[in-house]
């Protein structure tokens, strides 16, 4: 008999868990977006942009947000929301986060949303509790465990 039992699998966290990091990286995701559009409200001089400029701050904005998102997923799988709710981004396969699936989850993730929000309420139905940006982009979030605090 072996010492060193593997620990059992982390089960997924709920949809209210889930809401609480977006609602927290929401938060710091619009504060960082408003700091990086001093610098398009100071070029534009506050006039009514044209549709190529209007469409170069969106892409810049959506860039920003991709940034955000994908640097603390392939960073340790964890944003500053989901760090607070004790939730982390796995790979299906159990490797790393790359840039690649960073971008096809954030991708997902936005159809998820322009559908309504119907692609994150999905974990409701879900037999796995995944959501369809975490089936199509292979990944999954796991609830991690409370720390320990050691007794002495």
């Amino acid at each position: 008999m072996s010492d060193t039992a593997t620990p059992p699998p982390l089960p997924p966290p709920g949809l209210l868990r889930r809401l609480g990091a977006m609602a927290y990286d929401t938060l710091l995701l619009l504060a960082l977006l408003m700091m990086l559009s001093y610098p398009y409200v100071w070029l534009t001089g506050g006039a009514k942009p044209g549709l190529f400029v209007k469409t170069l701050y969106q892409l810049y904005l959506l860039t920003i947000c991709f940034l955000f998102y994908g640097g603390f997923w392939v960073r340790g799988g964890q944003t500053l929301g989901m760090r607070t709710w004790r939730i982390k981004l796995v790979r299906g396969d159990g490797g790393p986060i790359t840039w690649t699936i960073a971008l096809k989850r954030f991708t997902y993730s936005l159809l998820s949303l322009l559908c309504l929000g119907l692609g994150f309420l999905w974990v409701l139905y879900d037999r796995d509790k995944l959501a369809w940006h975490d089936r199509l982009s292979g990944t999954r979030l796991v609830r991690l465990p409370k720390e320990q605090k050691n007794a002495r």
